[in-house]
């Protein structure tokens, strides 16, 4: 850790004495003919149900994509699977608040097609309110808006160099006219990843103890189109059309070898080649009408949209094995599945004052349907008791409905009151093995927000939301299939939901200064489990009944210096759990039932280094993963430096970026289940440079997306 902090420092430190002094000098050889005070937001906002990462304009973005600025955005952090969490835990992604397809692989791919100049802020939405669907927390992506008048736009180049070559495209076009406006965003990403993962399985029943490497070279070509018409027809109504277009067209390869031993004794090894080709297609459209009255502070938007997802893979895997007993056997299993999802839906919101004393209400609702289908066949020599065909649908509709109201009482105390009701009939069936699932259910979801300021200076804030996160469709399907580590993974048509409660605490002063506190509570969750069948180890979602406890302290400050051009923002975070009851319940053996870990992170800034235009920042996070029944081994330090020279005459840019230099990313962890232990260490491929150009035309000018004065306070902002 000091390694990597202290050059940092040394450079900021160096830097920011080389500009003051430059800045005393020049002061003394002129006198000042005005003063011209600026407002400018502060790189991190900590609000009552959410921290803003305010980046427009700032020198983060430069070679960055909008994935790259998540990684760098406070309190989140991304783990081993590409999954993004919040706090450690699961979130839902929303871009200009509306509901992302996309999960897990296919959100980072689709982020990295969209470059991060276009970002305005990130909302990390830690207590939402009952307008968002029943999840845990939310993440808002909101992208700039430009309306200045005629046509606009930027071309940049990217090259970044891991332990392959990469290559990224972007243009990016806005035309403005009147009331009329247009964006065309279109991206093409040319990736190489490679990663290294090594494995200790321990069987209890016989010592059963597996352990072994693999080695993957992950490829992608991804092609990207979005565009936004928005037709003003008067000062109050607006409507328009959202399209995006995304294909990604991967082949990966992977090698892995494994070591058994039972009991000490040599039972078998194995060697495994896999190849595979994936071609991922998704459509989405939304048609928006929204009606906007400033004076009365009243918003109605109505959104109708479908989605389309299709992906089809081809996997092939060849696996030769040397048994104590059986000798030497091959197996080839070849694995063909073809993804359909379909989404359609509806959503109205309306915002509306209420009562004399400023007081705000808002309802709406969403009707949501989807119906996907996933066929798997599986041909070749394969192993026994291996399902070789079958179809799987998952089909759903969510229907829910909200009220949120809020008021300040006395000017000081700041209040929001909401509930959410949702309900969901989904059927589940395989066409060939016969299983069926068919349920329904309610839930009510309270939500309750207050704030105090005692002065402009010293606020006091506290919230409490009841949630409830469910299990993706796949995670359903029970098809049992070979992984590349020359295990097996399949899902549980059994899953049910995790329902939690979450109380926060926030205190700030001197409006830079924020400490939180929080707790939540769980008594279902579903996690990772292993199980065995023959020689067979398998994976699959599995829920495990048992208390959970979840304590969470946190402290961010964030400090400007050398008039405004230093920017530092620091956040450090203690975690504690107790997982007593629930690895008791679930015979969990060897898991700790109480856990403690820290994280934390600095943003830093520097605007116009010696007044020649140049750009810096540095960013570092320390951070472990801890999880249900999977536990860290060690503590990562991420870290990113780079520098941006600014051409303003012709509007271009260049970057350098060094990422993870000082030490390349490892995910080691431990998965305690009913039957074993399973240790899994990732080496990612995140470390290396990047080189950015950026080519700008036209008035580059945005406005931030705000709407009301309601939902721009710390309660309700959006």
């Amino acid at each position: 850790m000091k390694t990597i902090l202290a050059p940092i420092i040394l450079l900021i430190g160096t830097l920011g004495f080389a500009q003051t002094k430059k800045d005393t000098l020049k002061s003394k050889e002129k006198e000042i003919e005005a003063v011209t005070l600026t407002y400018k937001k502060p790189t991190v906002e900590s609000k009552v149900d959410r921290t803003v990462f305010n980046v427009a304009n700032s020198s983060i973005l430069a070679g960055n994509t909008t994935w790259d600025v998540l990684r760098m955005t406070p309190l989140l952090s991304v783990d081993n699977y590409d999954a993004l969490k919040a706090e450690g835990e699961s979130v839902t992604v929303y871009i200009n608040d509306r509901k992302s397809v996309f999960t897990g692989k296919e959100l980072k791919e689709y982020l990295q097609t969209i470059p991060a100049d276009n970002l305005m802020k990130i909302e990390v939405i830690t207590s939402p309110s009952a307008r968002y669907e029943a999840t845990g927390s939310v993440i808002n992506i909101v992208l700039k808006k430009r309306d200045d008048e005629g046509m606009k736009g930027s071309v940049t180049f990217n090259n970044r160099q891991n332990t392959q070559n990469s290559q990224y495209t972007n243009l990016n076009l806005n035309y403005h006219k009147k009331k009329f406006t247009q964006t065309l965003i279109g991206s093409y990403s040319d990736n190489t990843f490679v990663q290294r993962n090594s494995f200790l399985n321990t069987v209890y029943e016989n010592n059963i103890v597996t352990d072994g490497r693999t080695y993957i070279v992950y490829k992608g070509k991804n092609p990207s189109l979005s565009s936004t018409s928005e037709f003003e027809i008067n000062d109050k109504n607006t409507m328009g059309v959202i399209l995006e277009m995304y294909q990604g067209k991967r082949s990966n390869s992977s090698e892995a070898e494994g070591f058994r031993q039972i009991n000490g004794v040599f039972d078998q090894s194995y060697d495994q080649n896999q190849s595979s080709s994936t071609l991922n297609r998704t459509l989405g459209t939304n048609v928006f009408y929204k009606y906007y009255d400033k004076e009365k502070n009243r918003i109605l938007d109505i959104n109708l949209g479908t989605n389309y997802d299709g992906q089809s893979d081809n996997n092939y895997f060849i696996k030769n094995t040397v048994s104590s007993t059986d000798g030497i056997s091959v197996n080839e299993i070849g694995v063909l599945s073809d993804i359909e999802n379909r989404n359609y839906y509806l959503k109205i919101d309306y915002i509306h004052p209420f009562g004399k004393e400023g007081g705000n209400l808002e309802v709406g609702g969403k009707m949501d349907f989807n119906n996907n289908v996933i066929p798997n066949d599986l041909y070749g020599n394969q192993p026994e008791d291996l399902s070789t065909k079958d179809i799987f649908h998952y089909e759903d509709n969510i229907n829910s409905l909200y009220v949120n109201y809020s008021k300040t009482f006395f000017k000081k105390l700041e209040t929001r009151v909401g509930i959410r009701y949702e309900h969901i009939d989904y059927k589940i069936r395989q066409d060939i093995a016969g299983a069926s699932r068919k349920d329904s259910y309610g839930a009510f979801l309270p939500n309750i927000l207050v704030k105090y300021s005692f002065s402009d200076k010293y606020d006091l804030s506290l919230t409490y939301n009841r949630n409830l996160w469910r299990p993706w469709y796949s995670e359903f399907n029970p098809f049992m299939q070979p992984t590349n580590d020359g295990f097996y993974t399949r899902g549980n048509m059994d899953l049910l939901p995790n329902p939690s409660d979450r109380l926060y605490m926030k205190f700030g002063f001197l409006k830079k200064y924020f400490l939180s506190a929080r707790y939540m509570y769980t008594n279902q969750d579903y996690w990772t489990a292993y199980l065995t069948e023959g020689d067979k180890i398998i994976s699959q979602e599995t829920n495990f009944v048992g208390k959970v406890h979840k304590y969470y302290l946190f402290a961010n400050t964030n400090q400007s210096f050398l008039k405004n051009k230093l920017n530092v923002n620091f956040g450090f975070g203690w975690n504690y759990l107790d997982n007593s009851d629930f690895n008791t319940r679930n015979r969990i053996e060897g898991a700790a039932n109480y856990l403690s870990y820290w994280a934390g992170s600095t943003n830093v800034s520097y605007t116009n280094l010696f007044n020649k235009n140049i750009n810096l920042s540095a960013w570092v996070e320390v951070s472990n993963q801890n999880n249900g029944n999977s536990y860290a081994n060690t503590t990562n330090v991420f870290h990113n430096i780079s520098a941006t020279k600014i051409f303003p005459k012709t509007q271009m840019e260049f970057s350098l970026q060094l990422m993870n230099i000082f030490g390349r990313p490892n995910f080691d962890s431990t998965t305690y289940s009913q039957i074993g232990s399973f240790r899994n260490s990732t080496k990612s491929d995140w470390y290396g440079f990047s080189l950015t150009f950026v080519k700008r035309f036209g008035n580059q000018k945005v406005k931030e997306n705000t709407k009301t004065d309601v939902e721009k306070n710390s309660g309700g902002e959006k």
